[in-house]
């Protein structure tokens, strides 16, 4: 059941790049029709890029279904799922079968997990401590306050497959443990390929070292209906965390409402904003660092410098006749990547701001200027000694980041993501009297009876002379309205 990931085979190269365009089209930037940016390369379906579904074909029908039998069939339906989908009935691992995961590491792949978890932590602590409760008086006798409360009931969920994400379990369960979240629990698919059912132990450690408190090998849609709405032997969860593939994102929109989910996460995405200081070598791996993850990836340059926008094109080709993932990333290459040419830092900005990627890696001498001004985004690299792996694996930031122009109205997952933040009220009886006469009239105005009541039946009894009869004043109310034009 123990195993390795076999070596990806070598792949052809990818056709060459498609025509480029010698301008942009208006419909790219909508709300910038006035920019002078042009593109030297262009994928062929780069256009579509911001209007992409997370969904495609019958996924939505195919997840709907499994999500229902589920639902409905509990262990035995999930059991038939996962027999189908990952060549075994799900499991739930024993202290004896992580142990063995963890005999299993090797010293060094234990150093190097502990290594990230222990940045990731940290920097979750410090979110987790920014967050303060607060209580205030008002006014004399009103006390406003609200309380940081973690959400009991969490599952993450740990892509597995070719490319499992073990970094994933840092970001998910040990950010969850952090907030101070009673039950996490983790399940990650088990290994393709080989004899059935065979652990990632590397996986495994890492949601071991990261406080899970149950751990599943199970995986794809199957696995979120089962933490969604549990089965005779998993209780269900409150809140699901974790990226996945077009299942798993289908399966996560469609129990949003009776479980939160942390994103709604498209395929990864990847934007370099440069100038002249970086040379073609590092963009061109920046690039390809993030093309890799799958077809469908946008990795986009956009640069002040025509030299580097053509030099980047050249070297990218280059990098795709090495590179193992090639098949992978050259796809995303060929259909989803953009080298985009800009007159000036502002107007770098206004693309960077419609884009809103997921990474905004910015490699140029005046970095702080993005870092002040940037808004739509879902994380930022600063400067060319960082880059976006750094923040997918160790560094310390969350790398489950909005996708498909989300970050223009929301950012990625944190600490405050396991926590919710409630609020509650005290008020005395003389404080009583002077809201209640407000509340008694606003409520009237509104034609809410039983809302004025709740202020007058306080009023009658502590506010001397106050005789308003029983739900007075709150019918045949004049409403106004406008002249008819």
């Amino acid at each position: 059941r123990f195993g390795s990931t076999p070596e990806p085979r070598r792949p052809q190269p990818p056709p060459g790049p498609p025509e480029c365009s010698s301008c942009l089209p208006e419909a790219m930037f909508t709300s910038r029709s006035n920019l002078a940016a042009r593109w030297l390369y262009r994928g062929a379906k780069s256009a579509a890029r911001s209007r992409s579904e997370s969904t495609v074909g019958n996924v939505s029908e195919i997840v709907s279904g499994i999500l229902q039998d589920v639902k409905q069939g509990g262990t035995e339906a999930l059991d038939k799922y996962c027999t189908k989908f990952d060549r075994v009935p799900h499991q739930r691992l024993t202290d004896a079968d992580v142990e063995e995961c963890l005999r299993r590491c090797t010293g060094q792949e234990i150093t190097d997990i502990k290594y990230a978890q222990a940045n990731i932590r940290r920097f979750a602590q410090l979110q987790r401590d920014s967050m303060k409760d607060v209580e205030v008086e008002t006014q004399p006798g009103v006390t406003l306050g609200h309380k940081h409360i973690p959400i009991k009931n969490v599952g993450c969920y740990v892509p597995g497959g070719k490319f499992p994400m073990i970094a994933s379990a840092h970001m998910s369960v040990l950010t969850a443990k952090v907030a101070g979240c009673d039950r996490v629990i983790a399940c990650t698919a088990p290994m393709p390929g080989g004899e059935p059912g065979r652990i990632p132990y590397t996986t495994i450690a890492a949601m071991h070292h990261a406080g899970a408190d149950e751990i599943y090998l199970m995986g794809g849609a199957q696995a979120i209906a089962a933490m969604a709405y549990g089965t005779e032997s998993i209780l269900p969860v409150d809140f699901i965390a974790g990226p996945g593939n077009a299942f798993v994102a289908e399966a996560k929109k469609q129990v949003f409402g009776r479980v939160g989910i942390d994103l709604l996460a498209g395929p990864t995405e990847t934007l370099l904003l440069c100038d002249d200081s970086v040379d073609a070598e590092i963009t061109a791996a920046d690039l390809l660092g993030q093309a890799e993850h799958g077809f469908n990836t946008p990795a986009i340059l956009v640069t002040t410098s025509e030299q580097l926008a053509k030099e980047t094109i050249v070297k990218v080709e280059e990098e795709l006749l090495k590179i193992p993932t090639a098949e992978t990333a050259g796809a995303s290459w060929r259909d989803y990547g953009e080298v985009i040419v800009v007159d000036s830092d502002e107007e770098m900005l206004a693309v960077a701001e419609e884009i809103a990627g997921e990474h905004v890696q910015v490699m140029h001498r005046n970095w702080g200027y993005f870092k002040e001004k940037l808004r739509n985004f879902g994380g930022l690299f600063l400067g060319v000694e960082t880059n976006v792996s750094y923040g997918d694996k160790v560094i310390g930031t969350n790398h489950t980041l909005p996708t498909q122009t989300a970050g223009r109205y929301t950012g990625g997952l944190w600490v405050g993501k396991f926590i919710k933040t409630h609020t509650y009220q005290h008020i005395t009886r003389e404080a009583s009297v002077e809201v209640g006469d407000y509340c008694s009239r606003l409520c009237g105005y509104e034609n809410f009876a039983g809302h004025k009541e709740q202020a007058d039946v306080r009023l009658r009894r502590w506010k001397p002379g106050y005789d308003t009869k029983y739900y007075e004043g709150a019918q045949n109310q004049t409403l106004l309205s406008r002249p008819s034009s």
